[in-house]
């Protein structure tokens, strides 16, 4: 019996080519928008009728007859800026508290550290937003500040469990006796065994950075009623969704193509990671001499 030959699979357009172009295009685009909008964008024109076709105008106007395109170009660089604000700050401040409570011996750190974050947990993202916005205006600063510490307990919580699983191997008992110092430790092996972790974490956070400020900005909070803003268009301009869709479509696609784009980078990436792991490794065959079998 001739012997059965398996067939390579054929690598799908969702695999991890397929998968770091499609989200690469999806994450460009709003963010050339958003980066490069205002400085593409001219003087504004005089006013239309509000919710016109896309006739005098590339996606036609808005309700209040201003061009849809100008609007798009100018209302990125706000959500786009205050989302990656945010999540870099967020883990500024969990990666400390994560390795901290992870590595330390003293039970009574870890729960001064973590007890904290567990009450915050309690409370929605959103409701502490509001309220906090009930007492002053944050602003664009204030609103990067307030989404990143509402994220601050779920990433340090999620850090910490990596990092304690790594944080007990022999590896690190071994640097410590050799009289490594902490952030050797923390820095050089932990944070490189978290990676993973950190990688796909980042992609969701960054989906609900990009939903909190967008949810934010939509009910008015950190940006002025009438700036020019993705999400702020999406709730001016609702009541003309069957009239003049693009005005509400295009804004939200490009939110979604942010949050997507984002995941799909870091699946890829995190493919890319675990066919590395799983190659198996080839070991040189030892030579033989003559006479030898």
């Amino acid at each position: 019996m001739r012997p059965l030959r398996l067939r390579a699979r054929r690598p799908g357009f969702l695999d991890r080519p397929g998968r770091f172009a499609l989200g690469a295009l999806l994450l460009a685009l709003p963010l050339l928008l958003a980066l490069l909008g205002p400085l593409l964008t001219g003087p504004p024109g005089p006013r239309q009728a509000a919710f016109t076709a896309p006739a005098g105008h590339l996606l036609g106007t808005d309700f209040a007859g201003q061009d849809v395109w100008r609007q798009v170009l100018l209302g990125g660089r706000s959500v786009v800026l205050i989302a990656l604000a945010a999540t870099v700050l967020c883990y500024a401040l969990a990666l400390p508290l994560a390795f901290a409570a992870a590595l330390t011996h003293r039970t009574w750190l870890e729960e001064l550290l973590m007890r904290p974050l567990d009450v915050l947990l309690a409370v929605p993202s959103l409701l502490m937003v509001l309220l906090v916005a009930t007492v002053f205006d944050p602003g664009a600063v204030g609103l990067a500040v307030l989404v990143a510490l509402v994220n601050v307990p779920d990433a340090a919580r999620i850090v910490r469990a990596s990092a304690a699983e790594a944080a007990a191997r022999p590896a690190v008992e071994a640097l410590r006796m050799q009289g490594e110092g902490w952030c050797r430790i923390a820095l050089g092996y932990v944070a490189r065994c978290c990676l993973r972790t950190l990688a796909a974490d980042a992609g969701v956070r960054m989906t609900g950075v990009l939903y909190l400020v967008a949810t934010a900005a939509f009910l008015g909070v950190g940006v002025a009623p009438d700036a020019a803003d993705w999400a702020v268009m999406v709730d001016r301009n609702r009541t003309g969704l069957f009239v003049q869709p693009w005005a509400v479509v295009v804004p939200a696609l490009l939110i979604v193509g942010l949050s997507m784009g984002t995941n799909l980078l870091g699946d890829a990436g995190l493919a890319g990671r675990n066919r590395a792991a799983a190659r198996p490794r080839t070991t040189p065959r030892p030579r033989t001499t003559k006479g030898q079998p």
